[in-house]
């Protein structure tokens, strides 16, 4: 609560701490105050208010999201200026041609779903999945 008090020439302006059952003033208590202070605009902060808790967990997706990036060889989108017949250039992306395939691992006698991008089958054919696997630091047998 606020109160003006006058001494002679000086005003003094008292805050005094508001009661914790009271949590906002009475409008006819800050409409007083506002015409005794003459246009001074005054302001007040409303108690602490705990912040709300989630109902639920945050959201968690059931399975990774797949990026446009090619595990083995590290490829990923390009960007480039699609060229018009006037010559407006427009911004684009070149993706990476990435493949869902099966692939046969030697050392683990069984198929693996890979997703990779044409250049890195080509490179697993010439050099075997295993030494492709290994110098891009993949696990197999996570998969």
């Amino acid at each position: 609560m606020a109160t003006l008090a006058t001494l002679g020439t000086t005003s003094l302006l008292r805050f005094q701490k508001a009661d914790p059952l009271k949590a906002s003033p009475s409008p006819h208590l800050l409409g007083s105050l506002f015409s005794q202070l003459s246009g001074i605009k005054l302001s007040f902060n409303l108690p602490d208010v705990a912040p709300l808790k989630p109902i639920s967990s945050p959201f968690t997706p059931l399975q990774p999201v797949a990026r446009r990036v090619c595990p083995f060889t590290g490829k990923k989108a390009n960007k480039a200026n699609k060229v018009s017949f006037s010559n407006h250039k427009t911004k684009k992306l070149q993706f990476v041609n990435l493949q869902y395939k099966k692939v046969w691992w030697e050392a683990g006698k069984r198929y693996v779903k890979l997703r990779l991008s044409t250049k890195a089958l080509k490179t697993i054919e010439k050099n075997g999945l295993d030494a492709v696997a290994k110098k891009a630091g993949i696990d197999l047998r996570k998969e």
